[in-house]
């Protein structure tokens, strides 16, 4: 047998993190990692928060798991929570992103379904867009390599150019049924919606009889120093993917929508096993406990802008490299010139200078720390950006 026990779909790097401190990850071998990546933008309380792991603790020991054949005590105080700090009236709690995203989808269909008009079911996405690794989300996307070998997909997506308005407007008919669209791409590249784009969208839709459905699973939950980036941009979805920060390293997304997008969506078209148990609303409870609120939304937005000064102060010293910064509040980007690889630049900061990042496309850097970094952080992981982009600019 040469397969290994672990299904080889992930190219795994030689970091084998067993424990984590704040913001830091210490391998099996005992060496310590400035952790710029929170588990790709979910550890957003850093590891071994005391609220979280208490929650976490205390609802083990209490009750894990039920089903949703009966009541749910913490799931509808969680999701009452979230429905008086959002533009939702109601939520539908998942494990994943990605079927977030699936629960968002079927929503926005049976929206239209319900309305008798059953042929609008197509949803019109974008190039770059990562919407997760199902057969509907992976049919929502163009980027070969995450449907080459999986066809035939789920029809009734059609992408466009993002950030081109007039292209998401040519592309509507009479079976469109909304726009699914992330308002900072970042698999894609780290890439924010304009406002011209994302308010367009959001008037298009009013005048359609369209559904916005917004995907905030990687840019929702504080990252970008308000609760949900649309806030940023002036406009409310109809429906939303969240995840990732939302149960801050527990497995949990949630799909929210106003009352008429969910008119649709009555017992027994909708469901999951695991989605909104107990222990999930614990972890989930204990992060609004400490992110929802101004002050820590604040603290976000002001290490951001830090943040990002500090990298664009960088790039002058090392501009055969470093192009840009892009992104909002601590969902940051680090644009590379054609002198470098992503992939390769976050290799040789891991194994080299002890920082983790995360590659993304359009050969960026995605800079993901989690939202309690200090400013001693900060100052390390630019010390060990200069010191990585220096040897990098050695070796070329």
């Amino acid at each position: 047998m040469t397969i290994t026990p672990l299904m080889p779909v992930y190219p795994r790097c030689g970091v084998r993190p067993v424990r984590g401190e704040g913001c830091y990850l210490i391998g099996e071998d005992g060496r310590r990692f400035l952790d710029f990546a929170s588990g790709i933008a979910v550890n957003i309380l850093g590891h071994g928060h005391p609220a979280l792991t208490k929650a976490i603790a205390d609802q083990a020991a209490t009750l894990i798991h039920v089903s949703n054949l009966y009541g749910s005590p913490q799931g509808e105080a969680l999701a009452q929570r979230l429905v008086d700090k959002t533009f939702a009236d109601t939520v539908f709690f998942t494990n994943s992103g990605a079927e977030a995203v699936e629960c968002a989808i079927k929503t926005a269909r049976r929206y239209h379904y319900a309305n008798g008009e059953p042929q609008r079911h197509k949803l019109i996405t974008f190039d770059n867009a990562f919407h997760g690794r199902t057969l509907g989300t992976i049919s929502a996307t163009s980027q070969p390599k995450m449907r080459d070998g999986f066809e035939p997909l789920l029809p009734g997506f059609t992408t466009v150019p993002f950030n081109d308005l007039a292209a998401a407007e040519a592309a509507i008919d009479d079976i469109t049924a909304g726009f699914l669209v992330e308002p900072v791409q970042g698999e894609g590249g780290v890439t924010p919606a304009t406002g011209e784009f994302l308010r367009g969208l959001r008037a298009l839709a009013d005048k359609h009889g369209l559904l916005l459905v917004l995907d905030e699973v990687q840019c929702g939950y504080a990252r970008t120093g308000t609760f949900f980036a649309h806030e940023q941009y002036g406009l409310t979805p109809d429906i939303m993917a969240v995840a990732k920060g939302i149960g801050g390293g527990f497995p949990l997304g949630a799909c929210l929508a106003t009352e008429e997008a969910a008119k649709g969506m009555v017992a027994g078209t909708h469901g999951s096993t695991y989605g909104g148990n107990p222990l999930a609303m614990a972890a989930a409870t204990a992060i609004m406990d400490v992110v929802v609120n101004d002050d820590f939304l604040a603290e976000v937005r002001a290490k951001g802008d830090r943040l990002r000064q500090a990298l664009e102060q960088l790039i002058p010293n090392h501009d055969t490299i470093f192009e840009g910064v892009r992104g909002l509040g601590l969902m940051l980007g680090l644009k590379l010139t054609d002198k470098a690889v992503a992939r390769d630049f976050v290799a040789h900061l891991r194994d080299n200078h002890g920082l983790l990042t995360v590659a993304a496309g359009e050969n960026v850097v995605r800079i993901l720390p989690p939202l309690v970094i200090e400013g001693t952080h900060i100052a390390e992981a630019i010390e060990k950006l200069s010191a990585g982009a220096r040897d990098y600019e050695a070796a070329a």
